[in-house]
């Protein structure tokens, strides 16, 4: 199994430490990509328009001005530095010790600056968006699809795909159709249902907290991730074409 997991709008900065070391991330044939994203990005965040170029408010000031040093800031692993409502579900740091190796062996995040990251892998905090443009590379998820197609081939190879994405980072990669599941989240009232963002960041973290730490195999198939999910919610699965996914649909009543 192979969970798929956006990275975090906010990220906490590791407080000391070494800086990232290139040659340990996971795929690093992508390194010569991370460098040229990151050449730029620096340049960018430098710029006195940095905030608008990279659409972000004066509140991330600071976020963005530490892009300017990313290789000398102190690096974390990728569980720590990605914060927020899906990772908090996730909750890796309450994990056995048995339950978060699986989870480093289980979790890619599809990263923006990164291309690629496994979940512990040592990167230092950043603030850059797939949906972002970026001088001599372009827009991020056009400019990584076919690297990351090359790269991740192999990884998910045999794999059930569980893909957690917003569609920002989806169209950065898209694995096998025939062995992918995209994890969609509603809500139900009055038998109307509602797409939703915020609970749906949380239900995939809790949904990947609850693949990682169930008792026995992981699932393998469509259709075993379904019953895996129906032990705790309400979900339906979608059955997908050569073309097109299948889709894990969670309903929570509202």
């Amino acid at each position: 199994m192979l969970i798929l997991l956006p990275p975090s709008e906010g990220k906490t900065p590791a407080v000391k430490g070494s800086a990232v070391d290139w040659e340990s991330l996971s795929f690093p044939e992508l390194n010569p990509c991370r460098a040229k994203v990151l050449e730029s990005l620096g340049t960018v965040s430098s710029h006195q328009d940095a905030l608008a170029l990279l659409g972000v408010g004066a509140s991330l000031r600071d976020d963005v001005e530490r892009n300017t040093r990313l290789h000398a800031e102190p690096a974390a692993p990728a569980h720590q530095v990605y914060s927020g409502v899906l990772y908090d579900a996730l909750g890796f740091k309450s994990m056995t010790p048995t339950q978060r190796r699986k989870a480093i062996d289980s979790v890619l995040v599809i990263s923006a600056l990164w291309g690629a990251i496994g979940f512990g892998d040592h990167v230092p905090a950043y603030r850059l968006s797939m949906g972002t443009a970026l001088p001599d590379v372009g827009r991020l998820a056009s400019f990584w699809k076919p690297h990351l197609n090359a790269a991740l081939a192999k990884r998910a190879e045999g794999e059930l795909v569980v893909d957690c994405r917003s569609s920002t980072y989806a169209a950065a990669w898209a694995p096998p159709p025939a062995q992918t599941v995209n994890v969609n989240v509603f809500t139900e009232a009055r038998g109307k249902r509602t797409v939703v963002s915020h609970f749906a960041k949380h239900t995939r973290g809790e949904l990947a907290r609850h693949l990682l730490t169930r008792r026995g195999k992981a699932p393998a198939t469509p259709d075993q991730l379904a019953k895996a999910a129906r032990e705790i919610w309400t979900a339906e699965l979608e059955i997908g074409t050569a073309r097109k996914p299948h889709a894990l649909n969670i309903i929570l009543s509202s």
